[in-house]
Parts: C-alpha cells; structure tokens; sequence
C-alpha cells in the first residue's frame, strides 16, 4: 500500500497556514473550556463512526474526518494561544517542555493530514487499511493533545 508522502517542512508550513486562516468560530472562546473528558469522547465518537463507514460511504466517512480535523486545529490554536499568554511567566526548562510538547502535537497532526488524504483518495481494497491507520493516528494525536494541554495547564497552576 502506498500512502501520500510530504516532506516534514512542507507538511509543517502547510499545517502553520491552516492554523493561520482558521477562523474564530472554529475555537473554543475564552469561556469556554474543554476538557480532556470532551475530547476523549469525541474522539471515541469519530473513531466509532469511522468503523463503522464502508466503502460505498467514503464521501461521508471523509467529511466526518474533516470536520473533526477542524474542530481539533482550532483548539489547537487555543492551546498555543494559551501557551503565549503564559509565556512570560515560564521559566526557560518550561518553555522548552511545552514548545516540545507543542511540536509533537503538530507533528502527529502532519501525520493524521497524511492519512487523511489517503482517505479521500483510497481503493476499495485499500479502504479498511486506510481507515485503521487514520483511527490510530488520530488516537496518537489525541494523546498529544492530552499531554500538551497538560503541560500548558500544569504550568497555569505554578
């Protein structure tokens, strides 16, 4: 099976743009708060209804995908939004632990992005195989996320 490669700096600089030019009502609002629980059943959600698409019903299994990628940027953005806001209050060994923490995130992001357009370009026979290694990079970008925001909320409470 082969899948769609991009270069790691190409991936990335597309990644930065899609978080650029996502728009507001994609983020939570600074009164809103989510929390892991929301994540985590969200995820489970779209993991579940992945499983759940055949073949016949890609074009919805792909949407279903892209507005969850969507929601995910955006709290993206509230995250490393947070982090600046609290920069000037991290020490430098914190600092370099949440932008490491940050860069994962995207970095698994990239990796979800890949499959993602495996998904919307995939063979019949390749269908089950694409929509597996979608969950799970969706699953390991998740627990990113999980540990990024709490590096960035432990850093809050010092």
């Amino acid at each position: 099976m082969k899948l769609l490669k991009i270069k790691p700096y190409l991936a990335l600089g597309l990644l930065i743009a899609v978080l650029g030019v996502t728009q507001p009502g994609y983020c939570a609002s600074s009164g809103e708060t989510t929390t892991a629980a929301d994540i985590k059943r969200e995820t489970g959600e779209l993991l579940q209804a992945l499983k759940e698409y055949s073949v016949e019903q890609r074009d919805k299994a792909v949407e279903h995908a892209s507005d969850a990628l969507e929601n995910l940027d955006g709290r993206i953005e509230t995250l490393e939004a947070r982090m600046l806001e609290q920069w000037d209050e991290m020490d430098q060994a914190t600092r370099a632990k949440t932008q490491a923490s940050l860069q994962a995130l995207r970095q698994q992001r990239t990796r979800v992005a890949e499959w993602y357009g495996g998904m919307k370009s995939s063979s019949v026979s390749a269908w089950a195989d694409i929509k597996l290694g979608f969950s799970s990079a969706y699953e390991k970008l998740h627990e990113a996320w999980e540990g990024s925001e709490r590096e960035i909320s432990s850093e809050k409470k010092n």
